[in-house]
């Protein structure tokens, strides 16, 4: 029977598209459910400030009756102008292995690229960088964390049958969590402290980061930290205050680190936060009825021995400079007391040297590789078709 591809039209079709992911991965221990609940606020344009600079439409592919495959088409107008090129994304992408289900689902996101103008498909990517991006093409059996995405080992070669080639490549760590502050971590952290006159603030309380707009100027300073990284859009006013009011309210403050200057003026920051991946396997992906206790319980009671580093920020005048360092000096004893043993670096552009650079004093492994993947729309020809299972 031939694959149908259908726009998500309704509420239901799009509980369908959501919940999509959930029910091919269900038992896969690997695998990392969204949760349900962003993923409604994320797909709707009115609970989506992303939509200020993008527009989307979301489609499932069907085998007769059955759902077979998901994809959103994605246009990120101020990444596209930000960078002078004109793609349109596909993102959310799940199929069964056939060729048919996945050729069906990407011929339909380049057909509604050409129709809006669009020269070359890239992904996967979401709306902007806070979104999850890549597709694993590395460590299949390593656990999955909250940010990222994973996909089984036949997604990337469907993509290369495709005619798919490689756009850009995120690498991933597993960090060990040392004893105590390395040696070489105090002794540059001292230098870099003194030298630029630099010291580290904790927040004590949560309203003191909303007090002289502290969370809102660390969003302004990832801004800056990240406008060089590939296809990177910058948050607007209405993005960053989105996401001041969902994290803020989550974080243990322990394990958020603010480097100032003698003016007070944030030049880095580090924000991390216990592991969720358990927990949202526990919940299967959903707060109601019994989802929050798991998630309430990883957060507060019984954390997972590895934590998540969501963000590492350093002003792009103070990059190069060690200033990583002092975050560390300030977050390895915390991570210690609160019993910790490893960190997920989450993703990390591969020739981004400045990143790789500041894990050269830890104990770890590099221990995956996602992929985003792209070509010119003109390109129609794909290779011999994989098998399907």
């Amino acid at each position: 029977m031939a694959i149908e591809i259908k726009k998500v039209s309704s509420r239901t079709e799009l509980k369908k598209f959501i919940r999509f992911n959930y029910e091919m991965y269900k038992d896969n221990p690997y695998s990392v459910p969204d949760l349900y609940e962003d993923m409604l606020s994320t797909f709707d344009s009115q609970k989506n400030p992303a939509f200020e600079f993008c527009e989307a439409n979301y489609f499932l592919a069907f085998d007769g009756n059955k759902i077979v495959g998901r994809v959103a088409a994605i246009i990120n107008h101020r990444a596209n102008e930000t960078w002078g090129k004109r793609a349109v994304r596909f993102g959310w992408i799940d199929f069964v292995d056939d060729i048919a289900v996945s050729r069906a689902l990407i011929e339909t996101v380049k057909t509604w690229g050409r129709e809006r103008g669009m020269e070359t498909i890239e992904g996967p990517l979401g709306f902007t960088d806070m979104d999850a991006e890549g597709m694993l093409i590395e460590g299949f059996d390593e656990l999955s964390t909250m940010a990222t995405i994973y996909n089984f080992p036949y997604y990337p070669k469907h993509m290369e049958q495709l005619g798919f080639e490689k756009a850009a490549d995120w690498v991933e760590r597993k960090i060990y969590i040392p004893p105590t502050v390395p040696e070489k971590h105090l002794r540059i952290a001292n230098i870099v402290a003194q030298k630029y006159g630099l010291h580290v603030r904790k927040l004590k309380r949560r309203k003191e980061a909303f007090e002289n707009n502290t969370a809102r100027r660390i969003f302004e300073l990832i801004n800056e930290a990240f406008a060089p990284l590939f296809g990177y859009s910058r948050m607007t006013d209405r993005q960053i205050d989105h996401y001041v009011k969902t994290f803020i309210p989550i974080l243990d403050l322990r394990m958020v680190s603010i480097v100032e200057d003698n003016e007070g003026e944030i030049v880095a920051a580090g924000i991390s936060m216990p592991s969720m991946s358990r927990a949202l396997q526990r919940a299967k992906g959903k707060l109601f009825p019994l989802g929050w206790f798991h998630l309430l319980s990883a957060l507060k009671w019984k954390r997972d021995e590895m934590l998540d580093l969501l963000l590492i920020g350093v002003r792009p005048d103070y990059q190069g400079k060690g200033v990583n360092a002092l975050i560390f000096a300030d977050l390895i004893p915390v991570y210690n007391q609160l019993g910790f043993k490893y960190a997920e670096s989450n993703v990390e552009l591969e020739d981004n040297g400045k990143v790789q650079n500041q894990w050269q004093y830890f104990d770890l492994v590099q221990h995956k590789r996602r992929r985003c993947f792209a070509m010119p729309l003109e390109t129609t020809a794909s290779k011999d078709t994989p098998s399907s299972n």
